[in-house]
C-alpha cells in the first residue's frame, strides 16, 4: 500500500473558505483514489476538522506512515513552523505515526496559470494593469515569493504593469498598491487575490479594492476570483506528494529566517516552533 495523503491546512472562520478546503480534499482524494492513496485533511486551527482527526483517520494497523502536503502557497511561518511542530505533536501522541512533510504548492507554473486565467476571467480590453495582493507575512522570504510571482504572472503577457500588495503584516497595503499603479499610468486594474480558498483576508482584500474604487471613480478597478477548488490545484498536490515519496523535496530553505541571519531578522534564526492551539483539539485542550 502507499502512504496516505494528509493536507494540512491554517484554517479560517470563513465557512465558505472551510466548504472549499472540504471540497478540494475529495478532489484530490478521488484523483489518488485511483493509486490506491486514502486522504483526508485538517486544520492547524481556526475551523474544524482538526489536523489531528485527519491524522487519526488515515492511521491503522497496517499504515503509520503518511506524506502531509501543506496547503500553503509560500513558505511563510505556517509551512515553516507551525504545520512541522502540529506533526511533532501527532508524532507524541501516536508513537510508530510518522510523517514525510512536502513542499509547499508554490512555486509552480500550474499557479501561474491559473492566477492568468483568473485576471483573464474579468479583465476588459485593453489588457488591465494587475495588483496581485498576498496575504503578507512576517518572513521576509515567503513576502519575496509573491514579488516572485507577480514577476512571472507579468513576463510573456500583455498587462501593462504587474505590482505587488499584502493585506497583512507587510508592506505596500491595498490602497498603496492601487496608488503606484494609478501613478505608473493604469487606468484599468485587475486586483488578483492570490490566495487559494475565500475567507476573510480575500474578503478584506475586495472590500479595500472597492474603497480605493469609490474615491478614485476614474479608475475601472475589478477584483479576480481566488485560485479555489480545481483540478489543477488537486493534481498539483498529488504531484508534491508524488515528490515526497521519493525524495525529490524541494524545500525553499537558502533564504530561510529560520536558517540565516537577514537584517532585522536576526532573532528568528533557530526558533523553536510550536504548534497551535486548536479549538476543537479536546485531546490537547484537557491533556
Amino acid at each position: 500500500m502507499r502512504p496516505p495523503l494528509l493536507l494540512a491546512a491554517h484554517g479560517t472562520r470563513d465557512q465558505a473558505g472551510v466548504a472549499a478546503f472540504g471540497a478540494l480534499a475529495r478532489r484530490v482524494g478521488a484523483l489518488a483514489a485511483a493509486d490506491g492513496i486514502q486522504v483526508a485533511g485538517g486544520f492547524i486551527e481556526l475551523s474544524a476538522p482538526a489536523l489531528r482527526e485527519a491524522v487519526s483517520a488515515l492511521t491503522t494497523a497496517s499504515s503509520t506512515h503518511m506524506v502531509a502536503v501543506p496547503l500553503m502557497l509560500s513558505a511563510a511561518g505556517h509551512a515553516k513552523g507551525d504545520i512541522p511542530a502540529a506533526l511533532a505533536r501527532e508524532r507524541d501522541r501516536r508513537p510508530g505515526v510518522s510523517f514525510t512533510y512536502a513542499r509547499p504548492l508554490w512555486p509552480h507554473p500550474a499557479l501561474i496559470e491559473l492566477l492568468a486565467a483568473r485576471v483573464d476571467a474579468v479583465a476588459g480590453d485593453p489588457a488591465p494593469a494587475v495588483l496581485l495582493v498576498g496575504r503578507g507575512s512576517t518572513d521576509p522570504d515567503a513576502n519575496a515569493d509573491v514579488v516572485k510571482t507577480a514577476r512571472l504572472l507579468w513576463e510573456g503577457r500583455d498587462y501593462p504593469l504587474a505590482e505587488t500588495a499584502f493585506v497583512s503584516l507587510a508592506r505596500p497595503g491595498v490602497a498603496e498598491g492601487l496608488e503606484r499603479c494609478r501613478l505608473l499610468g493604469a487606468r484599468q486594474i485587475v486586483v488578483a487575490r492570490y490566495f487559494l480558498f475565500p475567507g476573510v483576508l480575500p474578503d478584506r482584500v475586495a472590500e479595500q479594492a472597492a474603497g480605493y474604487a469609490a474615491a478614485h471613480p476614474g479608475l475601472d478597478i475589478r477584483c479576480a476570483d481566488v485560485l479555489g477548488d480545481c483540478d489543477e490545484i488537486a493534481a498539483l498536490v498529488c504531484e508534491r506528494y508524488q515528490e515526497a515519496l521519493t525524495g525529490d523535496i524541494r524545500m525553499n530553505c537558502d533564504m530561510c529566517v529560520y536558517r540565516i541571519a537577514m537584517p532585522g531578522f536576526e532573532h528568528r534564526v533557530g526558533e523553536p516552533q510550536h504548534p497551535h492551539d486548536h479549538p476543537h483539539d479536546h485531546v490537547h485542550a484537557h491533556g
